[in-house]
């Protein structure tokens, strides 16, 4: 794997092949990255693995048309031949009016922001083998766990490089760290699993490993022997770890691309008042040590925090530059790129803001409802914003939770969840995207 600035300038040379080879425009991105990570499994070492990958891609622009091609091979040779093949293959693409790169004024400028996201540590084998235990250990020692599907921790880093023909030129490292348990409670057919996890930048950072392992067995144990539900309206409740995929579904639905191409359930609702007055949530791609935090865009853009919904109204479509020529509007700095192909839109770290209950508070007068630990399967619709999943969790009755359920749908639609949408005062910053507790009334629930 390169260094940053080895791979900055690995980039840059790839770029100057692509205009000796006839390229009016382009740019190239570099993406590698190393993992080790050990599994235990009741006590006892399950696997040991270590991955490393590196990936170079070139887009480049003819006559208004463009071309992208990628390659595992970072040789002179190789290079050569992706710089020419591209250029070849733009010229026999079909022009397209809204692509092309990033308008030169807007491109970030050195020096970058410094995220802190690169931990110099590197743990040892021996050391996530222990941190593995400890959680599986822990999770274990829960009392009505039976067995075990491991635990396991991991640490990596990877590295990002752009460069474009018209200026811009950056690169950066990150590192991540994480521990994980999975544990299976009851005895029998009458069986729950359950899991736990932790991911971080850097090791210091990541919880004690015993406690993400208790979070596990606690979490299996209390599925043990659930019941059903009666369908009908009521409030649902949706946890933490769950209730991040509905900010998911909105980022989908306010990417400029979707309203570009007119299949947003938002379409016209730019500056509406979607949510309570109540509610706000912040994108800040440039938190120290974020899990989703960069110093730059896809395009070379410069990224920023911003309010995606402010006091309950929507503030506008989260754009790269395709997009935002299509739309008559300004690329937001959201421009993500893979190895190949055209840039795409990924937002930072997207927080819902907490409110002012507590989760008791917040679940205090409903007399009937779910809370939700689980969803399952994929029955939303982006367009229209219908919302059918199933789902798992617990009862709430009169205002306290109760025993454990299972095998029941909740339904609705998505403008209307988020009108109803009312956040709790819980809110942990612990993934890229974090949500306090969500209460929404008047949802569908089917079960018996």
């Amino acid at each position: 794997m390169l260094t940053p600035a080895q791979a900055q300038e690995r980039c840059q040379a790839l770029i100057e092949r692509a205009q000796r080879a006839g390229a009016q425009a382009g740019d190239a991105v570099y993406l590698a990255s190393s993992a080790e990570s050990v599994s235990v499994r009741l006590g006892a070492l399950e696997d040991v693995e270590r991955s490393e990958s590196e990936h170079i891609g070139l887009r480049v622009f003819v006559e208004g048309a463009s071309a992208s091609i990628g390659s595992t091979d970072l040789a002179d040779a190789a290079l050569d031949e992706l710089a020419s093949r591209a250029v070849a293959m733009a010229r026999a693409a079909p022009a397209d009016r809204f692509a092309g790169l990033a308008d030169a004024a807007l491109l970030a400028r050195a020096p970058y922001p410094d995220l802190d996201l690169d931990d110099p540590a590197e743990p040892a084998p021996q050391d996530l083998r222990r941190l593995a235990e400890e959680a599986e250990d822990a999770a274990r020692a829960v009392a009505g766990v039976t067995n075990s599907e491991g635990g396991s921790a991991s640490s990596g880093r990877g590295v990002v490089a752009l460069a474009t023909s018209h200026g811009f030129a950056g690169a950066y490292a990150a590192s991540s760290h994480s521990v994980s348990a999975s544990v299976i409670a009851g005895e029998g057919g009458a069986l729950q699993r359950d899991y736990a996890w932790a991911s971080t930048r850097f090791a210091a950072d990541l919880p004690n490993a015993a406690q993400i392992g208790r979070e596990a067995g606690e979490r299996a144990v209390a599925r043990l022997d659930p019941g059903r539900v009666k369908s009908g309206m009521m409030p649902v409740v949706f946890d933490p770890r769950v209730g991040s995929s509905l900010v998911g579904h909105l980022l989908g639905a306010i990417a400029g691309s979707a309203i570009a191409r007119r299949a947003s359930f938002l379409l016209d609702k730019d500056g509406a008042q979607i949510f309570d007055s109540g509610v706000t949530i912040t994108d800040d791609p440039l938190r120290r040590r974020g899990l989703r935090s960069r110093p730059f865009d896809g395009e070379g853009l410069p990224t920023a925090a911003r309010k995606l919904v402010d006091a309950g109204r929507l503030t506008g479509w989260l754009m790269d530059s395709a997009a935002a020529r299509q739309l008559g509007a300004t690329p937001t700095g959201h421009a993500s790129r893979g190895g190949s192909g055209a840039p795409h839109v990924t937002a930072g770290n997207v927080v819902i803001e907490p409110g002012t209950l507590s989760r008791a508070e917040l679940i205090a007068d409903i007399a009937d409802g779910v809370y939700v630990t689980e969803l399952i399967g994929h029955g939303v619709n982006g367009v229209t914003g219908d919302y059918s999943r199933g789902a798992a969790g617990f009862r709430i009755v009169n205002g306290e939770i109760a025993g454990p359920i299972a095998e029941f749908t909740v339904a609705g639609n998505l403008l209307d969840m988020f009108a109803a949408m009312i956040p709790a005062s819980d809110l942990k910053i612990e993934r890229g995207i974090d949500v306090p507790t969500l209460r929404i009334d008047g949802m569908s629930v089917a079960g018996d």
